[in-house]
């Protein structure tokens, strides 16, 4: 049975809005992202993302509906995101999927964001089998996970302080970058030489799986204000509690920025690369998933399919526009639980800010064999 599920993804800074067909694929996606607004406060600001998560949500469904030219009467179901992310901006999208399916009278199917992100390579051509290790590195999550099937997570390794998305944003802070920090570090290093500083690879011999990017920050700050050499006639912003503020004050060549930024960039892929041939070897596994926005760098994609690939295996990734936050990856997800059958007519909800993904259960199933194309 071909059945249509509207996903709706709110988490945090982006709306996105999709839908997918079972047996045909995704029919037709939408995504506004809150990147210009914020970039005025050098980050997210809860309340102002919220506020325009509302504004953005309707027309964008009304635009994805168009798009696909799918009345409402044929959604079967309709799949958001529950959490983690930011309560203000969870409810928004929650709100609005529980109320418009209770009009439609179809199931409601709360989604977690990460386990989103877990499986959004299985929109891509090819799509990898189960069991594989995954990946999640984001601005909020690096963890290393076993993935047997929906549902069927096993935590291997997680960041114990910083992820590496943030320390990415906050190193590019630091070197005087916007919002969001991660791909303007990126671009920056791709100008930079290689091996000009040398910064820690922190837990890189922990003899475990977990991560910890705070230590790199700190080296980061330190490396720029030894750095700082002449007066900057636009100062760079203040760089966290307890900096020294003539930091404001100086700049830096722009050849040393762009060298710090790739030893920076360097210096996370080291880690992060380590740590995935790592899972691969104690688990046993060839297949390596790779989800979440980090998961767009090119240097990190490349270090990892040579790598990887050395070692005889495959790795996966979702197509660059489901790397960051999307609709489509909430609406697959609800497409393969209602295939479960895991919804529900209940339309009193609430939202999770934090959740761990290990809590989600499931059980065996047979994948769906997802298409892109309608």
């Amino acid at each position: 049975m071909s059945l249509i599920t509207l996903g709706i993804e709110s988490s945090c800074d982006e709306t996105g809005i999709a839908l997918y067909q079972t047996g045909r694929g995704l029919l037709a996606h939408a995504l506004y992202t809150q990147v210009a607004m914020h970039n005025e406060y050098g980050g997210v600001v809860p309340e102002l993302a919220s506020r325009d998560h509302v504004r953005r949500v309707i027309p964008l469904v009304r635009q994805v509906m168009r798009d696909a030219d799918v009345p409402l009467a044929r959604i079967n179901a309709i799949a958001y995101t529950q959490g983690p992310g930011l309560g203000g901006a969870l409810l928004v999208g929650a709100s609005v999927a529980n109320a418009l399916a209770y009009t439609l009278d179809i199931p409601v199917i709360g989604i977690h964001h990460l386990e989103g992100h877990l499986l959004s390579p299985l929109l891509s051509d090819p799509a990898p089998e189960f069991p594989f290790v995954a990946l999640l590195v984001s601005g909020g999550h690096t963890q290393l996970m076993r993935v047997d099937g929906i549902g069927q997570y096993t935590l291997l390794g997680e960041t114990l302080d910083d992820a590496a998305g943030e320390a990415f944003d906050k190193s590019a802070k630091l070197l005087g970058l916007g919002y969001p920090g991660g791909p303007a570090l990126a671009k920056l290093a791709t100008s930079g030489r290689t091996g000009q500083f040398k910064l820690p690879r922190p837990m890189l011999h922990s003899g475990d799986l977990d991560f910890s990017f705070s230590g790199l920050k700190t080296a980061v700050l330190a490396l720029v204000k030894q750095q700082a050499c002449f007066p900057h006639p636009n100062p760079l912003p203040q760089a966290g509690e307890g900096a020294n503020e003539s930091l404001r004050e100086f700049q830096i060549f722009e050849q040393t920025r762009a060298n710090i930024a790739c030893a920076v960039q360097e210096a996370i892929i080291d880690v992060l690369a380590f740590k995935a041939r790592a899972a691969l070897t104690q688990t046993g596994l060839r297949r390596l998933v790779v989800a979440g926005g980090v998961g767009a760098n090119q240097l990190l994609r490349s270090r990892l399919n040579e790598d990887i690939g050395k070692r005889g295996g495959t790795v996966f990734y979702p197509d660059l526009e489901f790397c960051t936050d999307n609709g489509a990856m909430i609406a697959f997800a609800g497409a393969l639980r209602l295939a479960q059958q895991q919804a529900n007519k209940d339309y009193r909800f609430n939202v999770k800010p934090r959740w761990n993904l290990t809590e989600i259960s499931g059980h065996p199933y047979t994948p769906l064999t997802p298409s892109r194309s309608p």
